[in-house]
């Protein structure tokens, strides 16, 4: 049963990690600028951050999804306006774009920026929430059972999620030594268009909820 809670998890992990949305062109620009560890860094933001919200759901707290919505518009505006200034940053020309060793403060660097960029969407933990309970982990269930069951899915989550992002850095990686330098540079631009879309349509939305 346990091997099963947390198979659950890595599912549900990679299943929220995959699609591709402005972490994955980070991690996608990321991998093509500074090489793979780069990549893996940005992906190990987001995984912390699903983990966190995982833990959230896990012990009960789907009581904040009413008070998380009076932060919700503040986090979505900064979301963007940061997601717009990291799209802008990636299309300033570069003279080598060629994969360069990354110092430890640019990989923490990166995976805070993920980790900011995934727990400002504080909805997420309501997907959460409502996974958990569907798969029987809601709160005020068998405290012994229900939390040994729930820390073992909340680290299937992160590691499926994290396992994710070391997958889709490696493709990345293994495919930029393989194409042209120019592919890596096109491929790079539109993650950063796609990271500045991402950005206005936050904005849009916090605009709409204003009026």
């Amino acid at each position: 049963m346990d091997a099963l809670v947390f198979g659950k998890g890595l599912v549900l992990g990679i299943a929220i990690a995959a699609p591709l949305g402005p972490i994955g062109a980070l991690c996608i620009n990321r991998t093509l600028e500074r090489g793979f560890w780069a990549g893996v860094a940005g992906g190990l933001g987001t995984a912390l951050a699903d983990g966190v919200y995982a833990a959230l759901a896990a012990t009960g707290f789907t009581a904040l999804g009413s008070s998380l919505g009076f932060i919700q518009l503040p986090l979505q505006v900064i979301g963007g306006l940061f997601l717009i200034y990291l799209g802008l940053s990636s299309l300033k020309p570069r003279v080598n774009v060629s994969a360069a060793p990354v110092a430890a403060r640019g990989l923490l660097t990166t995976t805070a920026a993920t980790f900011l960029l995934t727990i400002a969407n504080p909805a997420t933990i309501l997907t959460f929430a409502a996974i958990f309970a569907g798969l029987g982990l809601a709160a005020g269930q068998n405290a012994g059972e229900g939390d040994a069951a729930g820390f073992l899915l909340v680290a299937g989550v992160f590691l499926g999620s994290l396992a994710w992002w070391f997958f889709l850095s490696g493709v990345v990686s293994l495919l930029r030594s393989r194409l042209p330098e120019g592919f890596a540079v096109l491929v790079s631009r539109i993650s950063a268009f796609v990271l500045v879309a991402f950005g206005l349509v936050a904005l849009l939305h916090a605009l709409m909820a204003l009026l």
